[in-house]
């Protein structure tokens, strides 16, 4: 009976190693059923989760709501003096309202009260240079939106009373652009907040990361190592899962397929930037997320070439799907709702271990 112990102790210990150079062996995968919801002539860009419900924004003055159960999709119209050819891009829902802006001029917010589901216009801006891109709340009465640049700085609004009235940023409390600077409303995705920082990432001659962490009262503006230059290129989307960790993605609009320095990952609150792996997953992209309930380490891309899925923060990637879209939202790290140019799709992701 005494060489029994030790004999159970290196039979366990043994046994330990192997299960532990099992694992080592193996990687996490992932595979996607995506199931259409909604098909009609609509492009949809702007699409947000919130309590039990996806809110999403489109063309033609569209905008809906689809219930995280059913999957029911309920859609209204805006009418602007008669004109429903209205192009929404931006999104923002919180607790009481539900807010939707257009890209063009003149550019509207409506604001949505989610009790009666009235819309109500609260903010007009007319002008040659006017195009808005994206719009985030912390909360009922604070949120931010950003557009193209006037009078050298990209534009930037906040409002301070749930959406009543908005505020321009003067160019003098925000830096200077680089001729040819502008963003894109590919997503509603220019824009990530956490907490009290606010980031917003910019295309064109530059693509840069504006940052604020006091909601927008002070910025500051990083260089990143996504491919600029070109009227198409630059930074498409941006997303912090906390105040240090956020990944940006974009690339060339008119290279898809080109996945070099279309990328990148901050450690550092977006002081500096290493681009992801060149030589694997996405191209262009229109939006990128990390996946809530996976510690930040998991992310998902989208863009009209496909959907790509990667385990460990975008070292590895795998392509989950060919159907292009334009953006996504999740409810939980299982599944979501991706929209895009004429369908919306319900998903479920699932994870397993491969050799």
């Amino acid at each position: 009976m005494r060489y029994l112990l030790p004999l159970l102790l290196l039979c366990l210990v043994s046994c330990r190693k192997n299960m532990a150079e099992d694992i080592m062996d193996r990687s996490m995968q992932a595979s996607m059923e995506i199931k259409t919801i909604s098909q009609d002539s609509i492009s949809v860009r702007a699409l947000q989760h919130a309590d039990d419900t996806f809110w999403f924004a489109g063309s033609n003055g569209t905008y809906g709501m689809i219930n995280d159960t059913t999957y029911i999709v309920e859609s209204g119209l805006v009418n602007y003096n008669g004109n429903s050819n209205l192009e929404f891009r931006s999104i923002a829902s919180t607790e009481n309202y539900t807010y939707m802006l257009t890209a063009g001029s003149p550019a509207l917010i409506y604001k949505i009260d989610k009790q009666d589901k009235s819309a109500t216009l609260v903010y007009k801006e007319e002008g040659e240079k006017v195009f808005y891109d994206s719009m985030k709340f912390w909360f009922d009465r604070e949120g931010i939106a950003m557009g193209d640049p006037q009078d050298g700085c990209l534009t930037i609004l906040r409002t301070f009373n749930a959406g009543q009235d908005w505020i321009k940023v003067p160019c003098s409390d925000l830096p200077a652009i680089v001729e040819g600077e502008a963003a894109f409303a590919a997503s509603n995705s220019n824009i990530s907040i956490y907490r009290d920082h606010v980031w917003i990432v910019s295309g064109g001659a530059a693509a840069r990361v504006y940052h604020s962490a006091d909601r927008g009262e002070t910025w500051t503006v990083t260089d990143s190592p996504i491919k600029s230059g070109g009227e198409m290129t630059g930074i498409y989307a941006v997303d912090f899962y906390d105040e240090n960790t956020g990944v940006i993605i974009g690339g060339d609009w008119n290279d898809k397929d080109s996945s070099d320095a279309n990328k990148a990952i901050t450690h550092d609150g977006g002081k500096t930037w290493s681009l992801l792996n060149d030589s694997d997953g996405p191209g262009y992209c229109s939006d990128i997320t990390f996946i809530p309930d996976t510690a930040g380490q998991e992310l998902l891309a989208v863009g009209s070439p496909g959907i790509w899925w990667s385990g460990n923060q975008g070292d590895d990637w795998i392509k989950l799907s060919d159907q292009g879209f334009y953006t996504v939202a999740f409810e939980n790290k299982q599944k979501g709702v991706l929209a895009g140019a004429n369908h919306i799709a319900k998903f479920d992701i699932d994870r397993y271990w491969e050799k």
